[in-house]
């Protein structure tokens, strides 16, 4: 396990980056052109950054990004 030593300022510039991708993780996986492969390499990348973000944000900001259940395509 590693440890994290961060100012205040510094966490919430982490939260702003993370937010920032996830939102762009989830424009991406709603793209019908982008391959099925590619999509799952984006969810993967998801799941990673959100539990990243669970330990930067507060509760109530990580309601908003919960992942849905990936649907088949």
């Amino acid at each position: 396990m590693l440890g994290l030593l961060i100012n205040d300022k510094e966490q919430l510039e982490l939260q702003y980056v993370i937010k920032r991708e996830l939102e762009e993780l989830l424009f991406d996986l709603e793209d019908q052109r982008i391959d099925t492969l590619v999509k799952q390499s984006m969810r993967e990348r998801y799941k990673l950054l959100f539990r990243l973000y669970t330990r930067v944000a507060s509760e109530e900001e990580v309601k908003k990004y919960i992942p849905q259940q990936v649907k088949s395509e």
